[in-house]
């Protein structure tokens, strides 16, 4: 996952070092943190992004004009993927103003949690909690309800 910003707000650091735990077993799973740009420059935030992705990177952009899925279609597609020998899954969370046009181009697929504007901060719990959840939902493993 690249996200841009840090968490600030204890409790949702928390949220998502617990989730960053639960999912250990299931995924391999790092995430950097780029600096926002100070000057509110989607171009300046995407070329931090774009300088980390490699080639062979399915990239997935987090947008809330992006497709919206359920958990089940969510644990399908990460069970796609995972089947097609994709070598690595990479999670794009833009920063306050959102993400430049650049890393929507470069996107595999645009993922959107929901309609509603949600702080880049709160995307980012969501987002491991929902993957926590499709690991659990393709498994059979107890939590999704």
């Amino acid at each position: 996952m690249i996200a841009v910003g840090k968490v600030h707000e204890r409790y949702i650091n928390q949220a998502c070092e617990e989730f960053m735990k639960r999912l250990r077993p299931y995924y391999p799973l790092e995430v950097i943190e780029v600096r926002h740009a100070a000057s509110g420059s989607l171009s300046e935030e995407a070329e931090r992004i774009l300088r980390l992705l490699h080639q062979d990177d399915m990239v997935w952009l987090l947008d809330r004009a992006g497709t919206q899925l359920s958990s089940e279609e969510l644990s399908t597609m990460l069970a796609d993927i995972s089947h097609r020998g994709t070598r690595r899954l990479t999670l794009v969370i833009g920063g306050t103003f959102g993400a430049d046009k650049r890393l929507v181009e470069r996107a595999d697929f645009v993922w959107s949690l929901s309609r509603l504007t949600l702080l880049h901060e709160w995307a980012r719990a969501l987002v491991l909690e929902q993957i926590y959840r499709a690991a659990k939902i393709a498994r059979n493993e107890p939590y999704h309800h």
